[in-house]
């Protein structure tokens, strides 16, 4: 929908005109994220407090104005793409860290911080923050709240919700409120853990209490070498079976893993077929264990070779390739789509076999970087979006890995979200009555239906009420 002259003014007043963007020019920024839909807003405010997101939201939920919170854009699954229009909210001018309590191990922080800031700041001190999503230089701790990311490490740290103590939020109708804080879990309804992962459906964050850890004693990364996937998979699940549980356990195939090297030069071998990236951290004596354990079951499932970093700047090299793996495909392919199912460790195999089906199938290239060791799959389907019907090709086959995930007992999102790009998938995990009751909870917290409209839930439950939608390209 548009906004009036009248609306877009008092809006602005709100922020004042050097926090607010409404040019052509400037709102063609924020209709997309890292997906690949698109949708233009009509005003974008950058405020910098609580209160003046309570206003802005009180004066939305009174003239029914749609409003997506967005931080750096980097989602995967079309969150903050604007699809009714109206008014976008950064967050990202809420940068700071507001209190660092090493004694009893939280941070406060504003939700326009950037991820991995948090652990340089907190690096100095002996600790960290756990989650680190493969975007962590550059999304916020707000958006990572809103998805419940996750990232590499989350194997045995967890996902977001297991390092948020508390959330200060702002309801649709402008209230301020606080659920949980410093000293975590609190007796009573857990609106903290329903809030992490709502997509910005039901409030906006403005505030966070997060769990810190100490850095561990002892860290070694290992890289081992396949000439076949399957050997590759086959290593995951024996590791896991031998009572071992890296923090982390990545796997690349080798159409993935040579679009890495070329662009990153992290040493991985460009003739291989698969490589696992298997990380262990804890005390000294127990890696000691660990490390010559895991090498020798990577070499008995078939790795030609098993090598571990030596030093802190090798295990940064062979991180760099993993975590800016997504920035090299753009040296291979003009456009890519990123899937994000979940299926159970032991069907990697047949279902990474039944996606390479699946791109034989709509004549596309599918290559594969995941989170082996919780099963959580990423393939990345190249296409050229300026090619005719090459993205409709696209978004079928992404489509269809998603169905054979859930047909595989797993689900549709490990940490990318549902968004507006699996949200009519939905009906494959929940069945219709749940659907009706996650609706009813909607309304309960956003009567007006304005926070983040077409997201999560079915579009056709929560866009009617706008006129003139803006149509996704």
């Amino acid at each position: 929908m548009a906004i009036g002259n009248a609306h877009r003014a008092a809006l602005v007043q709100i922020v004042g005109e050097q926090a607010s963007l409404s040019s052509e020019s400037d709102l063609g920024l924020y209709e997309y994220d890292g997906g690949v839909d698109r949708a233009r807003p009509d005003l974008v405010l950058f405020p910098s407090s609580a209160h003046e997101v309570s206003h802005i939201l009180a004066y939305c939920t009174l003239h029914q104005i749609p409003l997506v919170a967005r931080g750096a854009g980097t989602g995967l699954s079309g969150g903050a793409i604007p699809i009714a229009g109206g008014v976008v909210v950064s967050l990202v001018r809420m940068n700071r860290i507001l209190e660092m309590n090493l004694d009893d191990e939280y941070l406060k922080v504003q939700p326009g911080v950037v991820n991995l800031d948090l652990s340089a700041a907190l690096a100095p001190h002996g600790y960290f923050y756990a989650p680190d999503p493969s975007s962590q230089r550059a999304c916020t701790v707000g958006g990572n709240v809103a998805e419940n990311a996750g990232g590499p490490h989350t194997l045995v740290y967890g996902v977001t919700t297991n390092h948020v103590l508390g959330l200060e939020f702002v309801t649709a109708e402008g209230d301020i409120r606080i659920a949980g804080g410093p000293e975590g879990d609190l007796p009573g309804l857990d609106i903290r853990g329903l809030l992490i992962g709502s997509e910005g459906t039901l409030a906006v964050v403005t505030a966070i209490w997060v769990r810190i850890m100490r850095s561990p004693e002892a860290v070694e990364t290992m890289l081992a070498v396949y000439d076949d996937p399957e050997q590759a998979g086959q290593s995951v699940s024996d590791i896991i079976g031998r009572g071992v549980l890296p923090i982390a356990l990545e796997m690349m195939d080798g159409v993935m893993l040579r679009m890495v090297e070329e662009a990153t030069n992290a040493g991985y071998p460009l003739d291989a077929a698969a490589i696992l990236l298997v990380e262990l951290a804890g005390p000294v004596e127990e890696i000691r264990e660990q490390a010559p354990l895991v090498e020798g079951i990577c070499a008995a499932a078939g790795a030609r070779s098993v090598r571990i970093a030596a030093d802190a700047a090798e295990r940064a090299l062979l991180w760099k390739g993993r975590k800016n793996a997504f920035g090299a495909i753009g040296r291979v392919s003009p456009t890519f789509y990123v899937q994000d199912g979940v299926v159970p460790r032991t069907r990697l195999p047949r279902v990474l076999g039944l996606i390479q089906e699946i791109a034989r199938k709509h004549g596309l290239t599918i290559s594969n970087i995941f989170h082996a060791g919780d099963g959580n799959l990423h393939p990345i389907i190249l296409f050229n979006a300026r090619k005719p019907g090459d993205i409709e090709k696209a978004k079928l086959a992404g489509d269809e890995i998603l169905e054979l995930c859930v047909a595989e007992g797993g689900t549709i999102t490990g940490e990318h979200g549902v968004g507006m790009e699996k949200n009519e998938l939905f009906g494959k995990l929940y069945s219709q009555p749940l659907q009706e009751h996650l609706l009813s909870l909607k309304q309960q917290f956003d009567p007006a239906g304005i926070l983040n409209p077409g997201k999560l839930l079915p579009a056709s439950q929560t866009l009617n009420r706008f006129e003139n939608v803006t149509a996704a390209q």
